[in-house]
């Protein structure tokens, strides 16, 4: 069996994927209103939130266009704090919806930097909402939200949050970070195929919501929330996805989050560490390098093209390549979900042989 160490979508216990062959059941019937109501609670726990948790179908995407329209206006002028691939993505959502995007950019590879938030926002009192990606997988980063959120909320505005590869796996305490919308996916930490996105909304992200104009049908919070109080979803639900989130959660909450955070940190730092010990360099600085995915420069010689080839024909095992700018410059090793670290040991031992294969530090 191939090992799949990408960033998403995750690998699957064998339990999760055994819960999707079942028969479908009505979906607006009481079999699945149990599941649905079950599951619903079960993720306000590792979200760790008493805020209205909604299961949508659509991928992790979906999830933050829904943030996005649900609470904001065209015209509002939105503060995107972006590290990566993803932070852009974030942006470009906004702006297709009219907000007027103030880009704040750092360098690939870096945090965002809490001096510079506080300094855009004073400049700029108007801002509405700041946009953040908690985990950026695209580089290997995470950011340090409960600082950024302190920052957000002293100056009072809605933080909507991309933590679609770090919820489940790096700890997000919803509640007491006060995240006013936090979105999420089920490929990524939650050892569930794509196909769910989950999100959280706060009070204050449900008063933006009754005034909010931005176009939306699909993908309206209200509808959600009326559908749910009778254990419903507003649109036909990817059924076998949420009897598959049904027994992840199971999992998770037998494995308990705290444990489930330590694991992803004890994986995440053998990783870094085996990748340096074979002559490599990191991409992200120790102090906010991502405990779901390492990004490994490459270096003296390293064609991360034939060495991700080489990987997957001769190991089975499937790594990510850099995205857009980081092309060919680096490749990230996913440790999220259904990991362990004899998992990552395969994966290094395989890196040792096919390295040189590849051409670093001038092998054949």
């Amino acid at each position: 069996m191939e090992q799949l160490r990408i960033p998403g979508p995750t690998p699957c216990p064998p339990e999760v994927l055994q819960s999707m062959t079942k028969q479908m059941i009505g979906h607006r019937g009481k079999e699945f209103g149990q599941i649905l109501n079950k599951v619903t609670q079960q993720l306000k726990q590792l979200f760790q939130t008493q805020n209205d948790v909604f299961i949508l179908t659509a991928s992790g995407t979906g999830g933050l266009e829904a943030a996005v329209v649900n609470t904001l206006s065209p015209g509002d002028k939105v503060l995107s704090v972006s590290i990566g691939v993803f932070g852009e993505r974030l942006a470009a959502i906004a702006q297709e919806f009219g907000a007027e995007v103030i880009p704040l950019r750092f360098e690939w590879g870096k945090a965002a930097d809490t001096d510079a938030i506080t300094k855009a926002l004073e400049a700029n009192p108007e801002i509405k909402a700041v946009l953040v990606t908690h985990n950026e997988t695209s580089t290997g980063v995470t950011n340090d939200l409960a600082s950024i959120s302190l920052v957000v909320k002293k100056f009072d505005k809605l933080l909507l949050v991309d933590a679609i590869s770090s919820l489940g796996s790096i700890n997000l305490p919803v509640d007491d970070w006060q995240c006013d919308v936090v979105v999420t996916g089920s490929q990524k930490g939650w050892m569930v195929p794509p196909g769910l996105a989950m999100v959280s909304v706060s009070p204050k992200a449900w008063q933006s919501h009754t005034v909010a104009k931005m176009p939306r049908f699909y993908w309206d919070f209200t509808k959600a929330k009326n559908y749910l109080k009778k254990g419903q979803t507003p649109w036909t639900p990817a059924e076998t996805t949420v009897f598959a989130l049904e027994k992840s959660l199971e999992m998770m909450l037998e494995e308990g989050l705290t444990n489930i955070i330590a694991r992803h940190a004890r994986v995440a730092e053998l990783t870094r560490e085996g990748v340096k010990s074979l002559g490599l360099s990191l991409l992200a600085n120790k102090s906010y390098a991502s405990n779901t995915v390492t990004a490994v420069r490459a270096s003296q010689g390293l064609d991360v093209d034939k060495m991700r080839r080489i990987l997957e024909e001769d190991h089975q095992i499937i790594i990510a390549g850099g995205q857009q700018t980081l092309a060919g410059k680096i490749f990230r090793i996913g440790h999220l979900g259904w990991v362990n670290e004899a998992d990552i040991e395969k994966v290094l031992a395989a890196l040792k042989i096919v390295l040189p294969q590849a051409g670093f530090g001038g092998g054949k």
